[in-house]
């Protein structure tokens, strides 16, 4: 991959020049010392993947990842001597478009795995990006009709999907009786993190998902491992290893899937920003399966990936601007003659079919 370095610190420079060099296959295009700097850099010469430190004079890595998602989208790793201690402003550059987040890797060798490891998920996440996708069929059940006793709201999101959830869950007071579980890419190092962080934000009460718990009303469950998440036929949620093969990890389209094949009453499917394909086709499948889908428009998202593949497939019954998504779910919560239809008259010029 074309690498750029963003870093103001010469031992970190070094520290990351060094690493990178056991990978012949990467190369470092360019190097800048402050935000600033990185997005005028960007803007001539885009890179793969940008190595951006968060602390650095002129502007911080959290403004130049915002401006840079903004003008020249492209892969960004939050590179930086602390996660911990950074935990904040590490969480405001997920949500402004970073994909992750790692430690600077040591002289001695300290966290030199961890870090390949981050960049080759990168790596193989864009190889994907330039593949065509071949989808899956879908294996659908029918859904019991009537009243439901309890509406699953699905929610599927990537690079800046952390404000996105909150700016759609902060719409639901605490006495919500819909029940919310929602699939963010982000590292298990993250997800009690993400949960206090997103719990801050909103009225609902966040929670890492256990193997065996229950989507529970007013609740909203994130999964806590790297491994997928789905729903079995008898409601519970567990973890799954397979498919190992997937780049995405939680999966938004194995949880999709098993909400379509197994969850018997009523809710919506939800996709929101992110790179890449995931979730698309899961959110298909919702669609077939006679919930209510919704994706995020071209014009709010961060990233303008998965939404876009969901347009693209039919998947999305409503494309919409993100401050209509939580009054849309909303407004399907409070129908109660209409419990399993939202209108499907399209909202946007964008394809919905």
């Amino acid at each position: 991959m074309k690498i750029a370095l963003v870093n103001d610190l010469g031992i970190a420079l070094d520290a990351l020049r060094r690493v990178l060099a056991l990978v012949p296959q990467h190369q470092i295009v360019w190097e800048a010392s402050n935000g600033a700097d990185a997005v005028r850099r960007c803007a001539k010469d885009r890179p793969d993947l940008i190595l951006m430190d968060l602390i650095m004079p002129v502007m911080d890595g959290v403004e130049a990842t915002r401006r840079i998602m903004a003008a020249t989208p492209c892969a960004i790793l939050v590179v930086t001597a602390s996660v911990d201690a950074t935990i904040g402003h590490v969480y405001d550059a997920l949500g402004a478009g970073a994909l992750d987040a790692v430690n600077t890797p040591g002289f001695n060798g300290e966290g030199e795995t961890g870090f390949l490891s981050k960049i080759d998920m990168i790596r193989r996440l864009i190889g994907e990006l330039n593949s065509v996708s071949s989808g899956k069929p879908a294996v659908l059940r029918d859904r019991e009709t009537g009243e439901p006793s309890l509406r699953l709201i699905a929610l599927g999101a990537s690079a800046g999907g952390p404000a996105a959830l909150a700016a759609v869950l902060k719409e639901f007071p605490r006495h919500t009786t819909a029940a919310f579980v929602a699939v963010q890419h982000l590292d298990e190092s993250f997800a009690v993190g993400l949960t206090e962080w997103l719990g801050e934000q909103i009225s609902l009460p966040v929670r890492l998902v256990h193997n065996g718990d229950r989507p529970m009303p007013g609740v909203v469950l994130l999964p806590g491992r790297d491994d997928h998440l789905l729903l079995t036929a008898q409601g519970t949620l567990v973890y799954r290893r397979e498919p190992a093969n997937y780049v995405y990890r939680p999966s938004v389209d194995v949880f999709f899937e098993s909400v379509a094949r197994h969850w018997p009453g009523s809710g919506a499917g939800v996709l929101l920003t992110g790179m890449g394909r995931d979730g698309a086709i899961g959110l298909k499948q919702m669609r077939e399966a006679r919930f209510p889908t919704i994706a995020q428009d071209r014009a709010t998202c961060t990233v303008y990936g998965m939404p876009k593949a969901a347009a693209e497939l039919g998947a999305a019954e409503r494309i919409l601007p993100l401050d209509r998504i939580g009054p849309a779910l909303r407004q399907l919560l409070d129908d109660r003659v209409h419990a399993n239809h939202l209108t499907r008259t399209p909202t946007t010029d964008e394809p919905t079919s």
